[in-house]
């Protein structure tokens, strides 16, 4: 295969088309909401039956969510150190890409009583996504020359924005018009969604693995190859811990996680069952955010050249916890959208600057550079774990979603202080970078 090809990187690109439904329509949009409420509907309120245990719908959702994190979190080195070892990297794709579509598509059948087979279904649909991500990811360095990862990814990340955002207003569309289909209700059209998004993943990604290609050579599946990822985990973090600035700096990253990406999955689901908003008005909710994030990407990136990213970043986090404070005192669809809105400016200048600030705290004569991010990857990941499980078992302590937010600004403030311990020198200043 050879590098810098157009057809082999618009290929790649397409991925990023294909999955990235999953991530919109399944985890933050319409599966939550149509959760939320076939599970109220089939059990005549909040509490369902999960192999004989009873927990708040929403809780269980969330602890689901955790626990798919949670594993993700323990193979992520593994799939790591086999991506970049070996020659079937587009064969651990396929299997992750089928697992996780597949269970979208599992999720078809489930009507709100099968409360075990969605929970399954999405689970497998996160670990799916999540493992063929890594070797995705791993296919870069082999079809482009570095001076051209940063547009390539760039693309990708556009593509899948485009590509998602198309489905779900589709879907959004057909959800909203059930007469079309000679129905009076949306359920069974919600479920189709959930079909298309398994059927869309498969399909288009059927572009990139006809045209990828890698140098078969012999492999040894050791167990050196085996534990070499959690090797080289181990060892940044023995490096990191005697480097006060990137220590703070993942503390606070650690911890402000545990808020970002819960709101991130549980937005929909706090409209749904806290405001009691049709399923239209959050989806077109979620859309808003998505878009705005971009603006806010921009945005704060701007802030940063003008002043330093610690200072940007510092903005973001206490906007966050003003955020988690009025979601306390939200009732109103339209205090809904304002929220929306704010969250959509900082979810995207956050997440873009903190991995920059991370790549440009990393020592320079490093040439631990992937087993660094890595480690990044799972600091992030077991955030999640984490900030899933607690808002899941606030609300089911508590029986409120309300109670739950409060939990999420004690994570942010806490990641202030970190960031604040954090000396991040003013020469990460992007203008002098």
């Amino acid at each position: 295969m050879k590098i810098n090809q157009s057809k082999t990187i618009n290929a790649w690109c397409m991925y990023d088309w294909a999955n990235s439904v999953y991530a919109i329509v399944i985890k933050s949009s319409i599966f939550p909401v149509f959760y939320n409420t076939a599970t109220q509907n089939a059990f005549d309120g909040d509490i369902v039956d999960f192999f004989g245990f009873q927990f708040v719908n929403t809780a269980l959702y969330s602890f689901a969510i955790s626990f798919s994190f949670l594993v993700v979190a323990i193979i992520s080195p593994l799939l790591s150190g086999i991506a970049d070892y070996s020659s079937n990297k587009k064969a651990f794709m396929k299997f992750f890409t089928y697992l996780g579509a597949l269970s979208c598509i599992g999720l078809f059948f489930f009507t709100g009583e099968n409360v075990e087979w969605a929970i399954i279904c999405s689970v497998l649909a996160s670990i799916g996504y999540t493992g063929s991500l890594v070797f995705y990811n791993s296919f870069l360095p082999i079809i482009a020359t570095p001076d051209r990862h940063d547009i390539i990814s760039a693309k990708g990340f556009s593509l899948g924005y485009i590509g998602s955002i198309l489905l779900l207003i589709i879907n959004l569309i057909c959800i909203s018009n059930p007469q079309w289909f000679g129905l009076e209700s949306t359920a069974l059209i919600a479920r189709f969604s959930f079909l298309t998004v398994g059927l869309w993943w498969i399909g288009f990604a059927q572009i990139t693995f006809s045209t990828l290609k890698e140098t078969k050579r012999p492999i040894n599946y050791s167990k050196s190859l085996i534990i070499n990822g959690y090797k080289e985990i181990v060892k940044v973090f023995n490096e990191v811990r005697i480097q006060p600035i990137l220590k703070f700096f993942l503390t606070s990253f650690f911890f402000y996680s545990m808020g970002v990406q819960t709101v991130m999955y549980m937005a929909a689901s706090f409209g749904s069952k806290e405001l009691n908003l049709p399923g239209d008005k959050l989806i077109i909710t979620i859309i808003i955010i998505n878009a705005v994030a971009i603006i806010g990407s921009y945005g704060f990136a701007y802030i940063s050249k003008r002043k330093t990213n610690k200072f940007s970043l510092l903005i973001m986090l206490a906007i966050w916890v003003g955020i988690c404070i009025y979601a306390y005192f939200v009732y109103t669809d339209y205090q809904f959208y304002i929220l929306a809105l704010v969250v959509g400016l900082v979810m995207g200048g956050i997440q873009s600057l903190s991995r920059s600030t991370y790549a440009k705290l990393m020592p320079k004569n490093t040439n631990d550079q992937a087993s660094y991010f890595s480690f990044y990857d799972v600091t992030e990941k077991l955030a999640v774990v984490i900030g899933t499980f607690s808002y899941g078992f606030i609300e089911q302590w508590t029986g409120s979603m309300r109670n739950s937010t409060i939990t999420l600004g004690l994570f942010f403030a806490v990641g202030i202080g970190f960031l604040l311990m954090a000396r991040i020198p003013s020469s990460l200043n992007y203008n002098k970078t």
